[in-house]
């Protein structure tokens, strides 16, 4: 059964490991890797990745890009969204500390957060603007 526009918001911004997936190279399926994401009802999704990565690169080519959170309990349910990159900025330790906030317990958020600016390099923030939604919860069988 597919999920109101609501539901389907609502779900999307809880803190599920997305599966990003984006045009790849010619003659190959499309690149598909977990991934954190941010997104809050009404606006745009953003990921956190460093920018020469594999992602990044297809990303900036393809000029738009996928992404599905899911769950399996109580019920299955999952949520897809796929539209334009609005924009890409710089990271910054406000951004690594929000996306890190999302996903992990809070007293492990500053440990993260300085592991990510000291040993994982130069990030950016790649913004989407939802366009098409897919949805449904299998709950209801």
């Amino acid at each position: 059964m597919a999920l109101s526009g609501d539901e389907r918001e609502q779900f999307l911004a809880e803190p599920h490991i997305g599966a990003l997936a984006v045009t790849g190279q010619p003659g190959r399926g499309p690149l598909t890797v977990p991934i954190w994401y941010h997104y809050a009802p009404g606006g745009e999704l953003w990921i956190h990745t460093g920018p020469h990565s594999r992602k990044a690169q297809a990303i900036k080519a393809a000029g738009r890009f996928s992404l599905m959170a899911q769950r399996t309990d109580p019920t299955v349910r999952y949520v897809s969204v796929e539209g334009p990159v609005t924009r890409i900025v710089p990271g910054s330790r406000e951004l690594s500390w929000e996306m890190a906030a999302r996903y992990l317990p809070p007293e492990r958020v500053a440990a993260f957060v300085e592991y990510e600016q000291t040993h994982l390099g130069e990030h950016v923030a790649i913004y989407m603007r939802p366009e098409h939604w897919l949805s449904a919860d299998m709950g209801a069988f």
